[in-house]
């Protein structure tokens, strides 16, 4: 063991001292420095507090929302079918807010139409406020779809030979010249 002041190795007994308020295990020689003190034995067994049962929070049951899945989408004006419902129903935002846990912000925004409820928010409100704002997805059909045309550019290469190869074509179909 070293001494903690000088660092010499300590021969026999360590002191523990107190000095500028640090307790240090020094040597005899650096001893005299401090002021001796001596540790209280501690007792065996400490007392220990009673373990009580942890406090279970009560947990609200939750609403039983059917799945929703891909094949459905949110009807156009969900903001102004929110609000018609609501209306009827005689909740003011805060009521609508605190029974389905969410903002009042995040319902005003909603019925402006400047936020698109997620699936789940949807599907609560649709049930909460009892109005249809789900509804079957529209199918569109990619392929008849038309493709809008680049705005007028000036023609490149690339599209002098197709071009030519499109008359090319026709030429051989109809069997005369285009011009």
């Amino acid at each position: 063991m070293r001494c903690e002041v000088c660092g010499c190795r300590i021969n026999g007994k360590p002191f523990n001292v107190m000095i500028e308020a640090a307790r240090l295990t020094v040597c005899s020689e650096c001893a005299k420095h401090g002021k001796i003190y001596y540790d209280e034995p501690r007792p065996k067994h400490a007392f220990v507090k009673p373990k009580r049962a942890p406090v279970m929070p009560r947990v609200k049951p939750k609403m039983q929302l059917p799945p929703v899945d891909a094949s459905v989408e949110l009807a156009e004006n969900f903001g102004a079918k929110i609000r018609k419902a609501r209306e009827r129903l005689g909740f003011s935002h805060e009521d609508l807010g605190k029974k389905i846990n969410e903002k009042v912000s995040l319902l005003r925004k909603i019925e402006m139409g400047k936020i698109a409820p997620s699936d789940r928010l949807a599907a609560t409100l649709e049930h909460v406020l009892q109005t249809k704002l789900i509804v079957p997805a529209k199918e569109e059909n990619v392929s008849q779809a038309k493709i809008p045309q680049k705005p007028n550019r000036e023609m490149t290469l690339g599209d002098l030979i197709q071009k030519k190869k499109k008359g090319e074509e026709t030429e051989e179909s109809t069997g005369r010249k285009q011009s």
